[in-house]
C-alpha cells in the first residue's frame, strides 16, 4: 500500500496529537453494530432494558469502543498496522452521548520500529470513561 496519506515511521513526532474525532454513539448507530456483532442484548440496544438492569441508559459494547479508539489511529495513520491493543473501562460509555477519540505518540523505539499511542474516549462532560494504549508499526 503506497498512497500519499501514508505516515512514514520517520516522520512520527514523540508527542505528536493523532486529529480528534467526535464519535457516533447514537441508538441507532449502536444498533447497527450490535446486530453485526450478534450482540443484540438490552442493555446496548434499549435504554429502557439498560435502566431495569441498573444501568444509567444503554451502554456502548465493549468492542465497539475499543474499534473506535483503532479508527483514530487509522484515520491518523491508514497504513498502521496494529501490534496490540489494551483497552481499559473506567466507566461505561453511554448511548446517544457526545464523546471525542483522540490519541497521542508516548514512545517510539527506534530499533524495533515500534510506536506506542495513548488513546482516550471523552464523553461530552469531559470524563474519560475508555482509555487504551496501542502499539504500532508502520
Amino acid at each position: 500500500m503506497s498512497e500519499a496519506s501514508d505516515k512514514r515511521f520517520e516522520d512520527v513526532e514523540f508527542g505528536e496529537d493523532l486529529p480528534e474525532v467526535d464519535v457516533d454513539v447514537s441508538l441507532d448507530n449502536v444498533k447497527v453494530f450490535a446486530e453485526a456483532a450478534q450482540m443484540m442484548a438490552g442493555r446496548f440496544i434499549s435504554h429502557e432494558e439498560a435502566r431495569a438492569a441498573g444501568l444509567p441508559g444503554a451502554i456502548v459494547p465493549g468492542i465497539m469502543s475499543q474499534g473506535i479508539l483503532v479508527g483514530v489511529i487509522h484515520k491518523w495513520a491508514p497504513n498502521a498496522e496494529i501490534v496490540n491493543v489494551d483497552t481499559i473501562f473506567r466507566a461505561p460509555l453511554l448511548v446517544d452521548s457526545k464523546p471525542t477519540a483522540s490519541g497521542v505518540v508516548t514512545d517510539i523505539d527506534e530499533e524495533s520500529r515500534v510506536i506506542e499511542i495513548d488513546l482516550t474516549l471523552k464523553n461530552e462532560k469531559g470524563d474519560t470513561p475508555v482509555v487504551g494504549t496501542a502499539k504500532i508499526t508502520l
